[in-house]
């Protein structure tokens, strides 16, 4: 039997919380069209969003470790999927719209440019005096304009629910600016699953990934109370951290972070009394959340991951090497155009110089960057 769009909207109706978005009550898109006749809105929202080449390019951007320092460490791809993921089993557990929320996960970071929070941290330096740079910003920006894949619209011509919950990501270090998407309102159930989904997919592959590459060593995660309750579950002897083991702990840390977070979410809504996405966005809290004694626990991990992983010198001589690429490419292309592609110099004259300059930039890989300053700035490489 083939199912029609109607038919899945009709489940999602029966089958979904009071409280979670459903794709038949979607505030629609920008630019009026057809819907699909064999997907929800939300389910055309997300393969929008996977054919895109904003999202192909996350491949080759920097998580943690930059690609060329091994095929093994997550990407921001990887990243993507992992976060995905989460999002879609918490959602299968609390009655969210499992569709929303994935297709939120994989957008939102679409606007990362390349070598991660280096690169970033770049762009907003140099775009400070020219509307600054923000991921989230540049995520919205994506799918709003960058992407051409339409003759009757600029981007991808997403639903209000998927537009909002990338203005309304926020993290403890992203934080949101929702302006004009009633920035009075808290995000959607689905859209703070969503950040609920990331802060937990990068701490734990954030200290898979530094302890698999042995700048992290289990001896100095050892006093962290997530690391005692992981050894002890996995009844690991604390001689020599094989990667089965690892495999083992970071799975399990995953699991009881989001039986938790299941848990503390289950109650807050139950208390809460909402029974729609009007009273869940009205809330004076969210209702995504760990536990007080898993929130401390989380801030001590990653307090441990800044200051031995993100802050190794390792990691820091790269980021160092980052920013100077980045910087380079930006003044190099204000200062002379001419060496812009011709149909990024095209851009130039509705988006303006620095803007356009700093798209093009975000929308790099880590390699085509590296490759772009080599061509400009090394005279034994042809451009």
């Amino acid at each position: 039997m083939i199912r029609t769009r109607a038919q899945l909207e009709a489940v999602e109706a029966e089958s979904l919380a009071p409280y979670a978005v459903k794709s038949r009550d979607s505030r629609g898109r920008a630019y009026p069209e057809p819907e699909a006749s064999l997907r929800t809105a939300f389910q055309r929202d997300r393969d929008r969003i996977l054919h895109t080449t904003a999202f192909r390019r996350l491949e080759y951007k920097t998580q943690v470790f930059v690609t060329s320092e091994g095929d093994y460490y997550r990407t921001r791809l990887t990243h993507t999927l992992e976060v995905a993921q989460i999002g879609r089993s918490i959602a299968r557990s609390l009655g969210a719209n499992e569709d929303l929320i994935e297709a939120i996960c994989l957008a939102h970071d679409l606007g990362h440019p390349p070598f991660g929070h280096a690169g970033e941290a770049s762009l907003a330096g140099l775009m400070q005096a020219h509307g600054g740079f923000d991921h989230n910003k540049q995520s919205l920006r994506i799918i709003t304009e960058l992407e051409q894949r339409y003759p009757d619209f600029p981007g991808l011509n997403l639903t209000w629910e998927l537009r909002e919950g990338i203005v309304k990501h926020e993290t403890e270090y992203d934080v949101a600016d929702a302006a004009g998407y009633e920035p009075e309102k808290r995000g959607h159930l689905e859209a703070q699953i969503a950040n609920a989904a990331d802060e937990l997919a990068y701490t734990a592959h954030d200290l898979d990934d530094g302890l698999r590459s042995g700048l992290v060593l289990p001896a100095q995660v050892s006093d962290l109370d997530l690391w005692q309750q992981l050894r002890e579950a996995s009844g690991w002897d604390g001689s020599v951290l094989d990667d089965m083991t690892r495999h083992q702990m970071i799975r399990d840390l995953i699991g009881l972070e989001i039986a938790d977070l299941l848990r503390t979410s289950d109650a807050a809504l139950k208390a809460s009394g909402a029974n729609s996405v009007d009273a869940i966005q009205r809330l004076p809290h969210n209702v995504v959340a760990f536990s007080d004694s898993l929130a401390r626990a989380n801030s001590d991990l990653k307090d441990f991951l800044y200051h031995y992983l993100y802050q190794h010198f390792q990691v820091v001589r790269m980021q160092v090497k980052a920013e100077r690429i980045v910087e380079d490419l930006f003044r190099a292309y204000v200062q002379t155009p001419e060496i812009l592609p011709d149909e990024v110099q095209a851009r130039t004259q509705t988006h303006g110089l620095e803007r356009t300059v700093c798209d093009y930039i975000a929308g790099m890989t880590d390699r085509y960057a590296t490759q772009e300053h080599g061509k400009l700035f090394d005279p034994q490489i042809l451009p």
